[in-house]
C-alpha cells in the first residue's frame, strides 16, 4: 500500500504494503490522456505513477515525495518508464515551483494520496509506530524538529492543542500533563516511551484502537505540517492546472478530508448558506467543477484484503478556464494549532 491515514496494524505482508489504496478509482478520476502531463505529489512506491503512464501512452508524469528514501527506491520505474518518469525529492505543497523547474506546466491532472506511507510506518528506525520500539522521530524528510524535539521541549498548552488539534485526542490536557511530569525525570526517546505513557492515560473499549493513536497521528501531522502541505498543494493545483485538467486527492481522516471537502466546495461556485444572522452571499466564479458530489470509498473487497484502506476517501474536481484565487485564509486557519492561552488566575 502507498498510504495510510494514522492507522497503526500489523501489516498484511509484503504484498500488501505496495498495493496502492483506490487505484482503479484514482486512474479513473483523473482521466489521464495520451501525451498529457501530470504529477503525483506523494509517489511512494509509485503505483499511482505506474497506473497513470501505463493508462496514457506517450504521457509524461512528475513524481514528488519528501522521503529521500522513496525518490531512491523509484529509480528502477524511472528507468523503465524511458524518459516518461521524472522524480524530485520535494513536498507537495511545492508542486507549482517543481512543475516549473521540470517544464511541466500546465499540467493535466495531479494526485495527491495524503498520510505516512506504509513502508514508513513499517520500519521502526522512523519512529512513527507504537508497535515497534525506535526513536521517537516521525520525520517524513530528513529536516526539522523529531517528534521527541515537541514532546521533550514544546510548553504544556502547545501540547495540549497539538494533541487536541490534530489528533482530536480528548484526553488532551491530562496527557500534556503526564508528558510533562515524564520529561523533568529524563527526556523521552522512543515510541514505546511515548506509547506506555499515553497507554495510563487514555483508556479504550476491548478491541478499540491502540490508546496511543492519536497522539501520535497527532505528533506526526505537526512534525510534518500534514495539514499546512495539503493546504498549499490544493492552492497550488489551482494554479497549474490547465481548463480540463483534474484534481485527485486521497484522504485517511477527517482532517483532511474537511479540507479538501472545503475548498471544492468554495472553489466548485456553491455559496455557503444564509440564516437570518447572515445572508447569503454571491458565489464567485467556479474554479472547479466537482467530478463527483460526494467522496469516493473503498470496496469491501479492498477493505478486506487491505485493513488499512478502510477510512480512505476519494475527491475530484476538473479545473475550469475561470482565474484562480487567493488562498483561503479559512482554510489556512483549519490547518494550524491556536496559539495556547494563558491560564487565568482564581480570582481573589
Amino acid at each position: 500500500m502507498k498510504r495510510d491515514g494514522g492507522h497503526d496494524e500489523p501489516a498484511t505482508g509484503e504484498a500488501g504494503r505496495h498495493i496502492p489504496v483506490l487505484l482503479d478509482e484514482v486512474v479513473a478520476a483523473l482521466a489521464p490522456r495520451p501525451g498529457g502531463r501530470y504529477l503525483d505529489g506523494t509517489f511512494g512506491g509509485g503505483g499511482y505513477a505506474r497506473a497513470i503512464l501505463d493508462a496514457a501512452p506517450d504521457a509524461t508524469l512528475l513524481g514528488l515525495d519528501r522521503d529521500p528514501t522513496a525518490i531512491a527506491g523509484g529509480a528502477d520505474l524511472v528507468s523503465a518508464m524511458a524518459g516518461r518518469l521524472t522524480l524530485s525529492q520535494a513536498r507537495f505543497g511545492e508542486l507549482t515551483e517543481e512543475a516549473q523547474r521540470f517544464g511541466m506546466t500546465p499540467l493535466d491532472g495531479v494526485v495527491l494520496d495524503i498520510g505516512v506511507s506504509s513502508m514508513q510506518i513499517d520500519e521502526a528506525g522512523r519512529g512513527f509506530s507504537f508497535r515497534f520500539d525506535g526513536p521517537l522521530d516521525m520525520r517524513m524528510g530528513a529536516d526539522g524538529p523529531s517528534a521527541a524535539d515537541i514532546v521533550n521541549e514544546a510548553e504544556e498548552g502547545l501540547i495540549a492543542n497539538i494533541l487536541y488539534h490534530y489528533g482530536e485526542e480528548r484526553r488532551s490536557r491530562a496527557v500534556a500533563r503526564a508528558i510533562i511530569e515524564a520529561r523533568r525525570k529524563g527526556p523521552i526517546e522512543t515510541t514505546k516511551q511515548l506509547a506506555d505513557l499515553v497507554a495510563g492515560i487514555v483508556r479504550t473499549e476491548p478491541g478499540g484502537a491502540n490508546p496511543a493513536t492519536r497522539t501520535f497521528q497527532a505528533l506526526r501531522i505537526a512534525v510534518n505540517d500534514e495539514l499546512g502541505e495539503l493546504v498549499r498543494a490544493l492552492h497550488a493545483a489551482e494554479t497549474v492546472l490547465q481548463p480540463g485538467g483534474r484534481l485527485v486527492v486521497v484522504t485517511f481522516h477527517s482532517l483532511e478530508d474537511r479540507i479538501v471537502k472545503q475548498f471544492l466546495t468554495a472553489r466548485s461556485g456553491r455559496a455557503p448558506a444564509g440564516s437570518r444572522h447572515a445572508p447569503v452571499v454571491a458565489a464567485a466564479e467556479p474554479t472547479f467543477s466537482l467530478v463527483s458530489r460526494g467522496p469516493v470509498a473503498p470496496s469491501e473487497a479492498e477493505m478486506r484484503a487491505n485493513p488499512r484502506s478502510r477510512s480512505a476517501k476519494l475527491r475530484a474536481a476538473e479545473r475550469t478556464d475561470r482565474p484562480s484565487r487567493p488562498a483561503d485564509a479559512a482554510l489556512v486557519a483549519l490547518s494550524e494549532v491556536p496559539d495556547p492561552q494563558p491560564r487565568r488566575r482564581p480570582s481573589a
